[in-house]
């Protein structure tokens, strides 16, 4: 009998804020699947979009990027940078055949390790209801016809 779909999910994590909501919710102990890898980044302003294709294109089901609040950001304006890039890349990734669920974008603060835990509950779930992505096989059919 074949194990269950447990997705594979990239997060990248402002330092200042969600990295510490993560670590908030760990010291915590506050339960949440384990199915994600987190990537510490100083800003979510400084995430290249193609940090995020590249993470699909080598296996991961899903992303997740977690920044401060709009107005937080402790390199003024970083938040709002990701934002844009994060609104062009929806489009791209939408293009691309990748469904909306499995790219998100949340603002979530050092205090919010509860808000850290309902995030990643509901990603889990949401990408384990789509299955696995197989993007690869999916961009060699496109190659090959």
């Amino acid at each position: 009998m074949p194990e269950p779909f447990e997705p594979r999910i990239v997060a990248f994590f402002c330092n200042w804020c969600t990295y510490l909501a993560a670590d908030l919710a760990g010291t915590s102990r506050m339960k949440y699947p384990p199915n994600a890898r987190v990537i510490r980044v100083m800003c979510s302003g400084r995430l290249d979009p193609q940090f995020i294709l590249k993470a699909f294109a080598d296996g991961a089901d899903g992303v997740l990027i977690g920044g401060c609040h709009p107005g937080d950001c402790h390199y003024q304006e970083g938040n709002y940078k990701c934002l844009r890039r994060f609104n062009l890349l929806k489009r791209v990734v939408k293009e691309m055949g990748i469904e909306d669920d499995r790219l998100r974008l949340e603002w979530i603060s050092a205090s919010e390790g509860d808000r850290l835990r309902t995030v990643m509950i509901d990603m889990v779930e949401k990408v384990r209801a789509l299955g696995p992505l197989n993007w690869n096989a999916s961009l060699e059919e496109v190659a090959v016809s």
